[in-house]
């Protein structure tokens, strides 16, 4: 059972964390706060973005202030699944099962989309069941476990784009936005002067995430809020009577029932970092977007007509009345 202080305790702890990453974080603060929902309602997050927006320092600066272990594989045509999860290795006592990278609190899937599919493919069990099974073998990952993948939406070539399969595996999707000039000045500004960007020493550690994990697990959520969620996915659905005219133009398949789940517990996890105590029709309304953007599949005429995904699950938003 949680008790009122436990909750006190994690929010201020996440405060804190939330403070000193934006010591070494400029701007950005949309993404933090939706990497912060994954690591909180124990999910993975797929960063989008073109290369140098400071991803890779941002995971590094989380796991780093969490106090968690890390680790960064960098995706590429020739990796295997054997160079993710580890392989057994023959010493002189016979063999022994050596973890690959795979095996840290965070993870960050570096350009996911340039591994083959048999290497992306790796990463499912681990992503969706926190274990990893080699040969005969199972062997379960560390607790808390956070993937955090990156891709790049505008150089396709020689990359091989995720199944929806796998997206969907991705509790949320966070768009990494370039930099404004106030922010860049800042960027150039900490990078050369002095010795540059230092990661930012540890807030946390794993007891503390873990017990803020099961904060947010126990937040109640009034049963209108769900059946609002429920009817959210419900609208991205061209076949849904729900459905408004956009999406039953231009959408082939609509959210799965992961989309319900990313929702609550990304209203959850919002209502958590806000201070307060229950979750609200708003921190739903505010998860929409990363919760489903990934999860609906347009057709030939979105394309055609240059309808974006953001604004169809925009549409199906307006389209169901809040509670």
């Amino acid at each position: 059972m949680i008790t009122k202080e436990d909750l006190v305790q994690a929010q201020e702890a996440f405060k804190a964390l939330r403070e000193r990453l934006a010591a070494v974080i400029v701007g950005q603060e949309r993404v933090v706060e939706v990497a912060l929902w994954a690591i909180l309602a124990r999910g993975h997050v797929l960063l989008e973005g073109v290369p140098g927006l400071g991803k890779t320092l941002l995971v590094r600066s989380l796991a780093r202030a969490l106090g968690l272990s890390f680790s960064r594989i960098q995706f590429t045509p020739d990796l295997m699944p054997a160079d993710i999860l580890g392989t057994n290795v023959f010493s002189g006592d016979g063999f022994r099962f050596l973890p690959g990278p795979v095996f840290a609190h965070v993870v960050l899937a570096d350009e996911v989309n340039r591994a083959t599919p048999k290497t992306q493919s790796a990463l499912l069990e681990a992503m969706q069941e926190g274990q990893a099974t080699i040969g005969t073998e199972t062997h379960p990952l560390p607790v808390p476990f956070t993937v955090l993948a990156t891709q790049n939406p505008i150089e396709m070539e020689g990359t091989y784009p995720l199944p929806e399969a796998q997206v969907d595996r991705f509790l949320f999707k966070a768009e990494v936005g370039f930099p404004d000039e106030e922010e860049l000045v800042e960027i150039v500004r900490r990078n050369t002067e002095g010795e540059g960007i230092h990661l930012p020493e540890p807030v946390l550690s794993e007891d503390a995430v873990r017990r803020a994990q099961a904060v947010v697990a126990e937040y109640p959520v009034p049963r209108p809020l769900i059946e609002y969620a429920a009817a959210l996915v419900l609208a991205t659905h061209p076949r849904s009577p729900t459905a408004p005219e956009a999406v039953k133009r231009y959408v082939q398949y609509g959210a799965s029932p992961r989309g319900s789940l990313a929702l609550v517990l990304g209203a959850k996890a919002r209502a958590f970092l806000a201070g307060r105590y229950h979750v609200a029709v708003e921190d739903i309304q505010v998860a929409l977007r990363p919760a489903l953007v990934h999860r609906i599949i347009p057709n030939f005429r979105a394309d055609a007509d240059g309808v974006s995904v953001a604004e169809l699950v925009a549409e199906a938003g307006r389209a169901v009345r809040a509670p």
